[in-house]
């Protein structure tokens, strides 16, 4: 274990963590840069994550890279961090490959340039059969975008018949999301200090414990994602149920 997470017990570890990664502009804004710059800073505090995170046994991590809303900044900035997200996996495709990471992107890939779609295609591919970290990039995604086309395939279902709607319930909608392959996040991250969950993971993150850091996410450290995780460990996870509920099942 890194002796960046000393208190940290490794049988309880959350399976899944969420990570609002906001700042990036705010970052470079302060330093006097383009905002550009803040994403590509930014993608440095990705990789060291993502390995911390592979080499604790994080099963999943779901990183929320570009929402459907970001679609309306500025063509340049979308044009540059839609370049750069795909130059970086590319590059950090053989560190993947080294430790075990899985790739995996959730959104609405349509509206990808076509170029950029087909690489981040083939760096899923290329990292299929990895069976460590599951790293998920939440891409052109909002949660209201994901829960409408869950709702159609659902009522198109219905109208074939293939569905009786007297049968839908969470397991049905959970099972039309685009994130019905990996479990809900035991833990929500977010960055940057602001108090909102912007649109990600909205029926997924029902229970998630909840950490809002005022790092801007290109200063977060490795240091800082630990005692996220310790602090997690110290929080009771009640579900609706009493505190004594809880104490008496363990």
């Amino acid at each position: 274990m890194s002796t960046t997470t000393p208190n940290i017990d490794p049988k309880r570890l959350p399976a899944h963590v969420a990570i609002i990664m906001d700042g990036n502009g705010r970052w470079a804004q302060q330093r006097g840069l383009d905002r550009s710059a803040g994403h590509v800073e930014g993608v440095n505090t990705v990789h060291r994550i993502t390995e911390l995170a592979s080499n604790m046994g994080i099963k999943y991590m779901t990183l929320y890279t570009f929402s459907t809303e970001n679609w309306n900044r500025p063509k340049a900035e979308v044009d540059a961090l839609m370049t750069l997200v795909v130059v970086a996996l590319e590059r950090e495709l053989p560190i993947m490959l080294a430790n075990n990471v899985s790739l995996h992107v959730i959104g609405d890939m349509d509206r990808m340039p076509a170029d950029a779609r087909r690489r981040l295609e083939q760096c899923i591919a290329d990292t299929s059969h990895c069976t460590g970290l599951n790293l998920v990039l939440a891409l052109s995604y909002s949660a209201r975008w994901d829960i409408s086309n869950a709702v159609r395939r659902i009522a198109d279902e219905a109208a074939r018949g293939v569905l009786i709607p007297e049968d839908i319930d969470d397991n049905t909608i959970k099972a039309h999301l685009s994130t019905a392959f990996m479990p809900d996040p035991d833990l929500l991250i977010r960055t940057g200090g602001d108090k909102r969950i912007s649109n990600f993971l909205l029926w997924e993150i029902a229970y998630s414990e909840i950490i809002i850091s005022p790092t801007y996410w290109p200063e977060y450290t490795n240091d800082e994602f630990a005692r996220a995780i310790a602090e997690y460990q110290q929080r009771q996870r009640r579900f609706g149920r009493t505190g004594e509920q809880v104490t008496t099942c363990q």
